[in-house]
């Protein structure tokens, strides 16, 4: 269809996003509607995705400890989000509030001393409150107020070793079961870390802890636990072949439970046999740990599948 005599193309009635009454284009606003759509699904998807209340994302802890860890971890998410917030509605704002929209050049604002002090000091006083939480927190997790029940965890290749110093019992792993640290509940445990060769990691999650164990050096740690269960407990630092079968629990019990396994586990032996564990793992080569009852005494030995196993 030709040109109409001002030089326009012809459309359809209805066509053309220009209101013939006021002059104004629909056509930017519409974009600028949908851009903000995508991008308030995007960063929702995103937030909700990664949140997961109240922790948001960390494990419930089961100690007095970790709880003052998830406070903390708590107050530095929410912060974190705070800011992120206001940042993203500032630049968002200065995107749409100064686009171009011509060559000439903006208005210029220089030496605002009031702005510039505002935003050197209050990120300033952000980081110096955040500090002052964490020395807090830090402070109370590692305070070693007196204990009423001591236990030394050793880490060796491939294994742990939980010694209960006053009441000589010693509990280690058999075969494929795990080494089990029983503790009472609502009393404070001291836990002494060491390794016998490499270092390891402690770590139990219901904890929300981890602490290395170093060849020549004893860690020591305060836990107050208060709620009952069974939790599970691992190695975090390679250290070797067999890490992955450092594993071990770490069982909740009343007081009168504990007393009562006392007695049980003052007969048992803390011998360990784990060769049928490496075994699998070797596919058909051979391993045996021998720890004397009371030492940190150890003796290992790896032999090929067409050989005998050493001790």
């Amino acid at each position: 269809m030709g040109p109409w005599p001002s030089g326009n193309r012809s459309s359809t009635p209805g066509s053309d996003p220009t209101d013939p009454a006021t002059g104004t284009d629909d056509r930017p606003r519409s974009r600028r509607a949908r851009l903000l759509a995508v991008v308030v699904v995007a960063a929702g998807g995103l937030l909700l995705a990664g949140c997961q209340l109240p922790t948001f994302g960390a494990h419930k802890a089961i100690t007095s400890q970790g709880n003052d860890s998830i406070k903390l971890w708590q107050g530095f998410f929410i912060a974190g989000a705070a800011v992120f917030l206001v940042v993203f509605a500032l630049i968002v704002w200065a995107v749409f509030r100064y686009r171009r929209r011509s060559d000439a050049i903006p208005r210029q604002t220089q030496y605002h001393t009031v702005l510039e002090i505002c935003y050197t000091a209050i990120p300033i006083v952000f980081v110096l409150i955040l500090f002052g939480f964490t020395f807090v927190t830090e402070n109370s997790v590692d305070a070693l107020p007196a204990p009423k029940l001591s236990v030394t965890v050793t880490g060796f290749q491939w294994g742990w070793r939980f010694h209960y110093t006053k009441q000589g019992v010693t509990v280690m792993g058999v075969e494929l079961q795990d080494p089990e640290m029983v503790l009472p509940e609502n009393e404070t445990v001291r836990i002494y870390l060491r390794s016998n060769d490499v270092i390891h990691g402690f770590y139990v999650p219901a904890f929300d802890f981890s602490r290395y164990a170093q060849p020549g050096i004893t860690n020591s740690f305060t836990v107050n636990l208060h709620t009952l269960g069974t939790y599970r407990g691992q190695c975090t630092q390679f250290c070797g072949l067999y890490h992955s079968l450092m594993r071990f629990r770490v069982k909740v019990v009343t007081p009168t439970q504990f007393a009562s396994w006392l007695l049980t586990r003052h007969s048992a032996g803390p011998g360990t046999s784990i060769s049928s564990a490496q075994k699998a793992e070797q596919g058909g080569s051979s391993v045996t740990k021998s720890v004397g009852s009371g030492s940190a005494s150890r003796a290992t030995a790896l032999t090929p599948s067409t050989g005998g196993t050493g001790s």
